[in-house]
């Protein structure tokens, strides 16, 4: 979980949303690794876990990723579980939850669906407040850059 904070720093940065995501095996080796870019890239599907989860793909030619954990730093939004899901992943391991697109046990709880034909273990809480605060500190400098830049927009219009 350490390397996808990291990785949701380096999104941060980016400007991007700060979600990062790492793909491991069972003996916990590194197979992929992703960070949202959906700003970058101008894709609304590459959320930090479907970049990783195309990375781990074409790595092991395979769409199909038994035996593998992901590890992400929000709970994963419905596109992505339902991608997650679909490759067969092992377990899941989220730090944060998401109170508004969370499919893990926050919106709804996709993962214990006994209709699914694959039910993926769900974990969470691993660097839970790590995450939460880099979150609250993207959005908090997001939304003080948006009123600057309101403010500056009706300092230069003209009086009339």
């Amino acid at each position: 979980m350490q390397q996808a904070l990291q990785l949701a720093h380096q999104a941060a940065q980016l400007q991007e949303v700060p979600v990062g995501a790492v793909i491991v095996d069972g003996q916990g080796q590194l197979i992929a690794q992703g960070y949202n870019q959906t700003i970058c890239r101008a894709d609304p599907t590459a959320h930090a876990e479907i970049v990783a989860l195309r990375a781990a793909a074409q790595t092991l030619q395979n769409y199909r990723l038994p035996g593998l954990s992901l590890f992400v730093t929000l709970e994963p939004c419905a596109m992505c579980m339902g991608a997650l899901l679909h490759a067969r992943l092992q377990r899941v391991v989220f730090a944060t939850s998401d109170p508004k697109t969370g499919v893990c046990g926050s919106v709804l709880d996709l993962p214990s669906y006994p209709q699914l034909n694959h039910h993926t273990k769900i974990e969470h809480g691993l660097y839970a407040d790590e995450a939460a605060q880099l979150l609250k500190d993207f959005f908090k400098a997001r939304r003080e850059a948006a009123k600057q830049q309101r403010l500056a927009q009706i300092i230069d219009t003209p009086l009339t």
